[in-house]
């Protein structure tokens, strides 16, 4: 029988290779707000935790607006580093992630203009749960998937 149960999502976290490029994507790209910056954390539960002797660490902590209780965390390694892993989304066990936004014709012209790659222009959904909304995928600076999701007009 269980004895516990989950209260809510904390954090979704990202690796990065230069988080100093991934909070100017995020920041000031995507306008996400930076609330936790940690140049160098290598306390050693952090190596417990991660399974890497000695482990440092680069940290940057954002929310999409400032009452969610929800952050996104981007860790640069700054040891123990590896080669970047594929971010196809056909692969088992890749992840991406999905922001709602109010306009995404907006926002794609917006971040077109800066640069930022999408995989397609916005489509509309025309089937499903999401019927009459919007979406699209697009890349931030280590080709990590991310999804906008624009709902329908008069869905909650």
């Amino acid at each position: 029988m269980k004895t516990w149960s989950f209260k809510d999502v904390h954090h979704v976290g990202i690796t990065v290779s230069d988080i100093e490029r991934s909070i100017l994507f995020y920041r000031d790209l995507l306008g996400m707000q930076l609330v936790a910056r940690r140049p160098c954390v290598e306390e050693g539960y952090v190596a417990e935790q991660t399974g890497y002797e000695e482990v440092k660490l680069s940290v940057a902590s954002f929310r999409v607006r400032p009452d969610s209780p929800n952050s996104l965390e981007v860790v640069q390694y700054l040891n123990h580093t590896a080669q970047p892993a594929s971010t196809s989304t056909n692969q088992p066990g890749v992840t991406h992630l999905c922001l709602l936004v109010d306009d995404l014709a907006a926002a794609y012209k917006a971040l077109s203009a800066e640069g930022v790659r999408f995989r397609s222009a916005p489509v509309q959904i025309t089937a499903g749960p999401n019927k009459g909304g919007r979406v699209i995928y697009l890349y931030d600076p280590d080709d990590y998937v991310l999804e906008m999701f624009q709902p329908a007009l008069g869905s909650p």
